[in-house]
């Protein structure tokens, strides 16, 4: 295992047992839920947005290792984005866990990049990307509307 692996391990291993941004938010104003069968990962993404721009965002729920760590890293990235840069981020970080990014993709994208080596577990993949699904969905503004990954 390289060092640049191990690192990424590590990020994801932090994550998991301190998630950031973890509980309810009383003052959201847009949640989604979503669930993944495969692993019965269960989370509620919950987002404080004012003029179009995350404001404040966290999650709860339980699942797998790669599910929450990813949640966590994903919720500090967020926040002060608009819909179209939150897009364009989950674009880059789903290309990296698909494996179609390059280590460089993945540095680029700081500790969302230590999620590259999902792309060795495709059935991980839905682990990795449940809580971006459920976030663009609230984002979208649908009534706590609930994602899944089948």
């Amino acid at each position: 295992m390289s060092d640049l692996d191990e690192l990424y391990q590590e990020v994801i291993l932090d994550h998991y047992r301190r998630p950031r941004h973890h509980g309810d938010l009383p003052d959201a104003n847009r949640s989604a839920e979503g669930y993944n069968p495969l692993c019965g990962d269960r989370l509620t993404v919950y987002l404080k947005v004012e003029d179009g721009v995350v404001k404040d965002v966290s999650f709860q729920g339980t699942g797998c290792a790669i599910s929450q760590a990813s949640a966590s890293v994903m919720t500090s990235a967020l926040t002060g984005k608009t819909r179209a840069e939150i897009q364009a981020l989950f674009d880059r970080f789903r290309d990296v866990v698909l494996g179609k990014g390059s280590p460089d993709d993945a540095l680029a994208l700081g500790e969302l990049g230590a999620m590259h080596g999902v792309s060795q577990f495709p059935t991980r993949v839905k682990c990795a990307t449940l809580a971006w699904h459920a976030a663009l969905a609230a984002l979208d503004g649908k009534d706590a509307p609930s994602v899944s990954t089948e």
